[in-house]
C-alpha cells in the first residue's frame, strides 16, 4: 500500500479539534517541523484544530513548532516532562493565565507510558514521583519493601513524526538522537503521520535497518529539507 501524501498540509488536513496528538521530538531534536506548521496554517486559515492535547517532551521554545501552537491557541493541554524549558515563554504565559492545563510526567514514566500504550499494556508502577504531588490520586502498592507508583498507558489520536529515511510503505529509520519518542509514538496512536527527508523506493531500506515498520505508519510524506527547531529559534525566527 502506497501512504505517500503529496504536501504536509495533505498530510494533517484531517486531525480534528479535540484530538489528542502526540508529536515526537526531544527539544528540536526529532521534532516534524514542517507537520506542525502545516497543522498552524490550516487553524489560520480556518480555525481549526482548536483544543488540541499534545503529548511531547517539553512545551516547546521560542515562536517555532508546539511554542507557534500554544501561542496561537490551538492547544488545551500540555502532557510533558519540561514545561518551561529555554525560552518557553508561549507555554508560561498562557498557563500563568489559566488558559492551558498541565500533566507533569516525569520523563522516564512518559517514555514509558507511551510504550505500554503502543504495546497494549493498560498500566504498570513505578517508583518514580512516589512521595510528591505527581503521585497525589494514584494507587501505590509495595513491591519487595518498596513503594511504587501505578501509571496508566497514553495513546492518541494521532502521531506526527520526523525521520530521515522512508519509503512508500511507511518503513522509517531515524537520524542519531532524533530518534527519541518517535518510534514509541508511531506505536501508540490511532493514526501516525511521518516527514521523511529521504523518501526512497520500496526495497531502498535494509531490513535490518528499519527501526519503524510500516504496519505502524498511515502516512508518509518527503521534506527534503528539513527545519530544524533550535536553528530557527537562535535566529529569531517568528512563525
Amino acid at each position: 500500500m502506497n501512504k505517500v501524501t503529496s504536501t504536509p498540509a495533505e498530510a494533517v488536513a484531517d486531525i480534528p479539534d479535540g484530538a489528542t496528538v502526540m508529536i515526537g521530538g526531544f527539544g528540536g531534536s526529532g521534532a516534524p517541523i514542517e507537520l506542525i506548521h502545516a497543522l498552524i496554517d490550516r487553524f489560520r486559515a480556518t480555525g481549526s484544530p482548536t483544543n488540541l492535547t499534545i503529548i511531547n517532551n517539553n512545551a516547546g521554545n521560542g515562536a517555532i513548532g508546539i511554542a507557534a501552537m500554544i501561542k496561537a491557541g490551538m492547544v488545551a493541554k500540555m502532557i510533558c516532562s519540561f514545561p518551561r524549558s529555554s525560552n518557553a515563554d508561549a507555554f508560561n504565559s498562557r498557563y500563568l493565565a489559566g488558559e492551558i492545563a498541565l500533566e507533569l510526567v516525569p520523563q522516564g514514566t512518559l517514555a514509558e507510558r507511551i510504550r505500554a500504550g503502543g504495546a497494549g499494556i493498560p498500566a504498570f508502577y513505578t517508583p518514580s514521583s512516589y512521595g510528591t504531588e505527581l503521585a497525589e490520586g494514584k494507587p501505590v502498592e509495595e513491591f519487595d519493601g518498596k513503594m511504587y507508583v501505578r501509571e496508566r498507558w497514553l495513546k492518541a489520536d494521532f502521531a506526527l513524526l520526523k525521520a530521515q529515511k522512508g519509503d512508500p510503505l511507511g518503513n522509517l529509520t531515524y537520524r542519531m538522537a532524533a530518534r527519541n519518542f518517535n518510534p514509541l509514538m508511531a506505536m501508540a496512536a490511532a493514526r501516525t503521520i511521518a516527514q521523511v527527508a529521504d523518501l526512497g523506493e520500496p526495497g531502498s531500506i535494509d531490513p535490518a535497518e528499519v527501526v519503524t515498520p510500516g504496519i505502524f505508519i498511515d502516512r508518509v510524506v518527503a521534506v527534503p529539507d528539513p527545519q530544524q527547531e533550535e536553528v530557527l529559534v537562535r535566529t529569531g525566527v517568528v512563525y
